[in-house]
């Protein structure tokens, strides 16, 4: 098997953990929990044991909130995490990409009830320091994000692979609505939100049938088609672009990029009869590997717009002159996370396209945490777009 061969394994049965201190217990009642206990998948290094581990819930802080967990996504980081290929501190709870339900919160001039989904900033900013003030808030100088932090750090509980999560007081939270599922819902607060910052400069997110009309003789290329690219192709579909084109080497991605939108092209010869030299207004890089640079600049207009979302590691360096890019007079935009409002944008697209595109296709059936394994194999072979996790309420039959 895939995650055998990568030498990573996962313990069924449930270790007991010393409970956190006396005063510093909350009894709940929720799902798949005692009232003083709750569930966590803890990772303790590449290659290693993931350990299923039940301990105390924590009392929260002021301005905290206690979530249960009703679904979280596996991201591709935390894959690279898992095998190896990205350092993290340990042990820790990994998983960023999540759908939270209040269950307690020490909130009290908010209007959160018990019983809200909320949907929240992979981030916790401080808000004060000049990067926040600069409206870069996700390179905040006191910047926590959840799903890399040890469990030394807060509570412990910073990871969406757990029943429980605590909302740190600096965290931009959104209420879904109630006709955005769960599972898709997960996805808001890492690609969707990248997404919508990435495109922010190119629409008017607030207004999209505003530029429909000056949109519709655009072209833009899409380089990747995995779930970054079909939240690109759908945003570029609902601004009215004329013509969107996605290139991906895997023939099952495409086939779902055609759905939210995409003209696909899987990097056959004769494509380049249809993009021909600078025929493209935007090009926007989703794919996390450089190759596909070299096509993008020959594409590219004079005056185009590049955006760089998925290649956001060492193996990067990318082959140009400061020449090309200033006789062809282009921009170059680089997109890492997103702010508040970006994840405000992305809960709006997908409320209001929800019934438009077919969403469900792009997340798995939902494992428990007891199923983190196979959760894990099944993400590693790209079947899906997303690999779903839901503590006590999935439960995938094999």
């Amino acid at each position: 098997m895939l995650l055998k061969r990568l030498l990573f394994n996962l313990s069924n049965s449930a270790k007991i953990l010393p409970a956190f201190s006396a005063n510093r217990m909350l009894s709940v009642r929720v799902d798949n929990a005692t009232s003083t206990g709750a569930q966590r998948v803890v990772f303790h290094g590449p290659k290693k044991l993931l350990q299923t581990e039940i301990a105390g819930i924590p009392e929260i802080g002021e301005g905290e909130i206690l979530g249960k967990i009703r679904a979280a996504t596996i991201c591709g980081s935390d894959l690279h995490t898992i095998i190896g290929r990205r350092q993290e501190p340990v042990p820790s709870i990994l998983g960023h990409e999540g759908v939270v339900e209040v269950i307690g919160h020490k909130c009290p001039h908010s209007d959160l009830n018990v019983g809200d989904r909320l949907t929240f900033t992979v981030a916790d900013f401080c808000h004060t320091c000049e990067r926040c003030e600069s409206d870069l808030p996700q390179k905040c100088f006191s910047l926590f994000k959840y799903g890399h932090a040890d469990m030394d750090s807060g509570t412990g509980w910073n990871g969406c692979y757990a029943t429980h999560l605590v909302i740190r007081k600096g965290t931009h939270i959104v209420k879904l609505p109630d006709n955005v599922p769960d599972q898709i819902g997960a996805t808001l607060n890492c690609a969707l939100a990248s997404m919508t910052n990435a495109v922010e400069p190119l629409m008017n997110l607030g207004n999209l049938a505003e530029k429909r009309e000056e949109n519709k003789n655009k072209t833009v290329l899409v380089q990747g088609a995995g779930l970054l690219g079909v939240y690109s192709c759908a945003l570029f579909k609902e601004a009215g672009y004329g013509k969107i084109y996605c290139y991906d080497v895997h023939p099952e991605r495409l086939k779902i990029a055609e759905k939210f939108g995409a003209v696909s092209l899987n990097g056959d010869k004769n494509e380049e009869q249809i993009l021909k030299d600078n025929s493209v207004d935007t090009v926007m890089e989703v794919s996390g590997v450089k190759k596909v640079f070299p096509e993008g600049m020959r594409v590219i207009k004079p005056g185009g717009f590049y955006t760089f979302v998925g290649l956001v590691h060492p193996n990067s360096q990318l082959d140009v002159t400061a020449e090309q890019i200033i006789r062809k007079c282009l921009t170059f935009r680089g997109i890492h996370n997103y702010g508040p409002r970006h994840l405000e944008q992305a809960v709006e697209f997908l409320s209001n396209t929800v019934d438009k595109y077919p969403y469900d296709e792009l997340v798995s059936p939902s494992f428990d945490l007891d199923q983190m394994n196979e959760a894990v194999e099944l993400a590693l072979s790209k079947k899906y777009l997303r690999v779903c996790v839901e503590p006590g309420g999935g439960k995938v039959n094999h």
